[in-house]
């Protein structure tokens, strides 16, 4: 076998592992921003910890299996939100799940406009300056809020109905 071609089939062998490696998909991860820290201080991190996971597992996604969850707390500190949503997208997460109420959802649009984002437990998003709108809220944020003001008339009249008198 001639120089050339040993070189040439050597290389390739090295390279092809190399290859390999690039063309399969990383392991996503999703960035986590919670109020609480690992036990939460009211077991209320614990709670939405645990829901998210299962969540996840119902939908086949199992933490450092084939996803990976950075998980960064505030320990009650609100104020840490800005510095912990900047250091989820550093990381180049490819999600952030807020459960911080709106002051978490706002320190991670503030951190990003490219990176989705999933926020729990905020109040009016709109008024928050969340989203544009509930129907079309625009951007790179998603989420779930407690506060529907179309829906303050039903919740009235279903409290006159099961507690008459209330109202």
């Amino acid at each position: 076998m001639d120089r050339r071609r040993f070189i040439a089939l050597f290389g390739g062998a090295i390279a092809l592992p190399c290859v390999a490696a690039a063309q399969q998909k990383a392991m996503p991860v999703i960035g986590f921003l919670d109020i609480g820290g690992p036990q939460g201080p009211t077991q209320q991190g614990t709670v939405f910890q645990a829901a998210f996971r299962k969540g996840l597992s119902e939908t086949g996604y199992a933490d450092s299996q084939n996803v990976r969850i950075e998980y960064r707390w505030a320990e009650g500190q609100p104020e840490r939100f800005p510095a912990l949503a900047t250091e989820l997208v550093t990381l180049n997460v490819d999600v952030i799940a807020t459960a911080g109420g709106t002051a978490a959802a706002l320190a991670a649009k503030r951190a990003t406009t490219s990176i989705p984002i999933v926020m729990l437990g905020v109040g009016d998003p709109v008024a928050e300056g969340l989203v544009a709108s509930l129907a079309h809220p625009g951007g790179n944020i998603t989420g779930l809020s407690a506060f529907t003001p179309e829906l303050i008339g039903k919740r009235l009249e279903l409290l006159k109905q099961a507690v008459p008198g209330s109202v």
